[in-house]
């Protein structure tokens, strides 16, 4: 097994994204490769994946990494995690939570949390596959 995955490529992303259908839970593609899926292209190659997921899925999505020998790198919860496999590289996860306004909440690593319009949240088709994404107005306020 190559344990010096640099970049993580559009196969390993797809691979990614099938990982979160199976565990069924509600995800959105975000950061870089959340960039390149909304603007139709991959512009630059990426150290990772950042996946934002529904956070009462936390435990199962976290076992289900681990079981697939993902080791955890940097964990910030309930912020953040990143994972490095040595096959497909580092994934950075993001729970969230809903609230019943329809805004997201995600815990803020210094304290309290970040709030986010329901609306940033949605879907669009790249390379023939409809794709759970942060809108691309989101990704140019934060990326």
């Amino acid at each position: 097994m190559d344990n010096h995955v640099e970049q993580v490529s559009e196969e390993t992303l797809f691979h990614i994204l099938d990982l979160f259908e199976e565990v069924a839970t509600p995800f959105w593609l975000d950061g870089g490769w959340g960039v390149d899926v909304v603007t139709g292209r991959q512009h630059q190659s990426h150290r990772n994946v950042d996946i934002d997921f529904n956070a009462r899925y936390t435990e199962t999505v976290v076992s289900k990494l681990k079981a697939l020998g993902y080791v955890v790198e940097v964990d910030w919860m309930p912020a953040r995690m990143e994972l490095k496999h040595g096959k497909y590289g580092y994934l950075g996860i993001h729970p969230i939570a809903f609230n019943a306004d329809g805004s997201v909440t995600q815990a803020n690593p210094q304290g309290g949390k970040f709030i986010f319009q329901k609306e940033w949240f949605t879907s669009t088709d790249y390379q023939d596959r409809g794709i759970p994404c942060v809108s691309k107005e989101a990704q140019l306020i934060f990326h």
